[in-house]
């Protein structure tokens, strides 16, 4: 038997699901934030590489910087709305690990 299988056997099945219209909207913020936060890492990383290896002119690696900062910033103004912080972008996927 795996581990999936086994802990699912051993949680509860007849807990209650929290289902508040408030609950609903901050986790629908923290999956599309976690989604948004993923995507700018490996965009990041990306840009990084390019940068290293010389293939971007002077202008694009300002419009980089410049993006990415204020990719930043609007990141920080969601997560501020809907009450969330960088831990919580974090998602935990059981056996496979943290997301980020």
């Amino acid at each position: 038997m795996t581990q999936r299988r086994a802990a699912a056997r051993r949680a509860p099945r007849n807990r209650p699901i929290d289902i508040q219209p408030e609950n609903v909207r901050r986790g629908l913020g923290q999956l599309v934030l976690t989604i948004v936060e993923l995507l700018r890492q490996l965009l990041e990383k990306q840009a990084i590489r390019r940068v290293r290896a010389g293939t971007l002119t002077t202008a694009e690696v300002e419009r980089l910087g410049l993006t990415f900062q204020r990719l930043r910033e609007e990141m920080e103004v969601l997560k501020k709305h809907f009450g969330l912080e960088d831990g919580d972008l974090n998602l935990d996927l059981g056996p496979l690990g943290t997301l980020l």
